[in-house]
Parts: C-alpha cells; structure tokens; sequence
C-alpha cells in the first residue's frame, strides 16, 4: 500500500488562504519531485489553490507513482494503487475546496487519467501534459476486466473536461499510447487535444498558453447565490 505524505506536499498559498478555493492537484513525472510542476504557479490562474504532491516510490534522485514496466503500459493495478493514495489524501482535505481538478506531467498525467477512472464525478478536469491512458491488461482477471469496464462507462456518462498536449517529436511516449489515449478520450471525455510542432517530452511556452486558457474556462465553478439561488459570477 502506497501513501501521500501531507507533510511533503507544497502548496501555492499560505494554510490560511486556502478553504473555499478551486483546488488544483499537480502530478509529477517520474524521477521528478513535488518541487516541478510547483514552478508553473506564477502563469496559472491565481483564482485556484495549487497543490504539488510527491509521489511515494523513489526513483533514482526522485520519485515515482507506480514503478516503470513497458512504456506506456504499466501495470494497472499498481497505478490503481497510487489513484487509491491520492484519493486518501484528498478526503482528508475534507471539504474546504469547492472543486478539485488535476495537472499532471507524463506518469502523472497517467495517474490524472485514472483518477477520473475512479471518481469521475469528483474531478472537475483534468489536464494531460505528455501523459497517456493506462490500459486494462490483455491478461486481467475476469473480475479486474470488469471493474475497469465499468469505471470507463461510468466516466463516459460524465465526460468531464480533458486538456491533452503533447509534442509530436515525443520519443518518450510510444506512438501506440499516443494512439490509445487520443481514441480513449474521444469516447470518455470532453478533451482539447493539441499536438505541438517541435515539442519533444517537455511543455512549451504555446501550450502553457493553451492550457492557462482552458483552466480559465474550467477551474471556476459557479457559485449560487444564497437569496435566489441563482448562478452569479
């Protein structure tokens, strides 16, 4: 069983400008740290509380969620694992954020995708950056192959906002999970997909554009107001 440390995690605003805020949760590629994706906070819409997780298994001088197998293919029940520490970590938040959507970078953009898996309704979005869509092992367990069928049809009703980016000289990626994950979101998602001239495994100042566009549109929820309970802005 893997975990979140709270203690590790950092945070973009100070504990007490936190509660009744649109959290973003950011998930690190492998070998990388909680201290990554923090550094885009400056250029992401300052209306949101970004929280940077550090995955739980070392890996070299940092960390990993689930451990490396076939690129683009690993072991989905070790990904489930690292979904099930997050999720964990989020209920402890309790309910001090109006909506929580995910951020995440190759493997964590991995991780981001199987969390909507899980708890589709629980995530207002999520965006994909050089990541791909686990698949269901060829090899599962009848009850498995059913368990992940059904969280895909449940996904599917809800079709939550994706922003998926990529570069299209990606040599980490293998074409096939490229493939996989487009198609996949297609029929499980509301999903922007952008495809990067001359972007290798990395993101480029283009598709931070885009993506602070697209968390603009999607990180603010509508707040009712009490007297009417009317939408306001």
């Amino acid at each position: 069983m893997v975990t979140i440390d709270p203690a590790l995690v950092r945070w973009s605003v100070d504990e007490g400008e936190r509660a009744g805020r649109p959290l973003v949760v950011l998930l690190h590629g492998v070998g990388s740290h909680e201290g990554d994706l923090i550094g885009l906070a400056p250029y992401l819409p300052q209306t949101v509380v970004l929280a940077s997780l550090r995955a739980p298994l070392p890996h070299g001088d940092g960390f990993s969620w689930y451990p490396l197998s076939t690129p683009g293919a690993p072991a989905s029940g070790a990904v489930d694992d690292a979904a099930e520490a997050v999720l964990a970590w989020l209920d402890g938040l309790g309910d001090a954020h109006p909506s929580v959507g995910l951020l995440g970078f190759s493997q964590g953009g991995s991780l981001s995708l199987q969390l909507l898996r899980h708890a589709p309704r629980r995530f207002d979005f999520a965006a994909v950056l050089a990541g791909f869509v686990v698949p269901t092992a060829p090899d599962a367990a009848p009850d498995v192959a059913a368990a992940a069928t059904a969280r895909d049809e449940a996904l599917a009703e809800v079709r939550p906002p994706v922003f998926y980016g990529r570069g299209d000289v990606d040599s980490v990626i293998p074409v096939d999970a490229v493939e996989r994950t487009s198609s996949w979101l297609d029929d499980h998602a509301d999903a922007e997909q952008t495809v990067y001239p001359g972007l290798a495994h990395g993101v480029s100042q283009e598709e931070l554009v885009d993506l602070v566009a697209f968390m603009s549109r999607v990180a603010n929820p509508v707040v009712l107001d009490e007297a009417d309970e009317a939408p306001v802005a």
